[in-house]
């Protein structure tokens, strides 16, 4: 049986480490990886969106990073209890223009007993911003 620790209940620690690694997979903007977090049945609301399922997941995904170019997120714990966790997002991208955003919101998450995602939903709002105005660059 596949699993991804950590594994609920949560603690303090062990919700900061799935934060964590959610962050880090987003990041690399690689749709299949990204959408191992999940169970094959997973159930997602993004803005708009209704996402059932690792291929829907991989086919969001792709679209999504196709439109938003130099994406850089970064993710914050905000509240947990047993098998879910909620957190505060911002991240940064532009078009195929130029135009920079800045994206953020809420994300509550709910996992199967073996620590894959199984419900996401995600509140999501978007500011156009100057490219001086970036807080999140990469480290070089």
């Amino acid at each position: 049986m596949e699993s991804r620790p950590p594994l609920p209940p949560f603690t303090l620690e062990s919700a900061l480490r799935k934060v964590q690694a959610a962050e880090d997979a987003w990041n690399s903007r690689d749709p299949v990886r990204v959408s191992l977090a999940y169970t094959p049945d997973t159930e997602w609301r993004n803005r708009a969106d209704f996402v059932n399922g690792r291929e829907q997941v991989v086919e969001f995904l792709s679209r999504k990073w196709e439109r938003e170019h130099d994406y850089r997120l970064k993710k914050t714990l905000w509240a947990f209890m047993d098998n879910r966790i909620a957190v505060r997002f911002e991240y940064e991208w532009h078009d195929a223009a130029g135009q920079w955003f800045r994206s953020h919101g809420n994300e509550n998450w709910e996992f199967a007993e073996n620590g894959l995602m199984r419900k996401r939903y995600a509140s999501i709002n978007d500011q156009p911003i100057a490219e001086a105005q970036r807080k999140l660059r990469w480290e070089r």
